[in-house]
């Protein structure tokens, strides 16, 4: 493989790797949103 080539495929990896670490921590930083409680959302009282 040429240089050229080499550096593509470093700056692609480096990106790809980057970007899901980004999306990942942006996931695990957000705050579960409260879902309502089904059995008492049902109760007829």
């Amino acid at each position: 493989m040429t240089t050229t080539a080499w550096a593509m495929m470093l700056v692609t990896d480096i990106l790809v790797t980057v970007i899901t670490v980004y999306f990942f921590v942006k996931v695990l930083r957000t705050p579960s949103k409260e879902e309502p409680d089904s059995f008492s959302h049902n109760d007829s009282e």
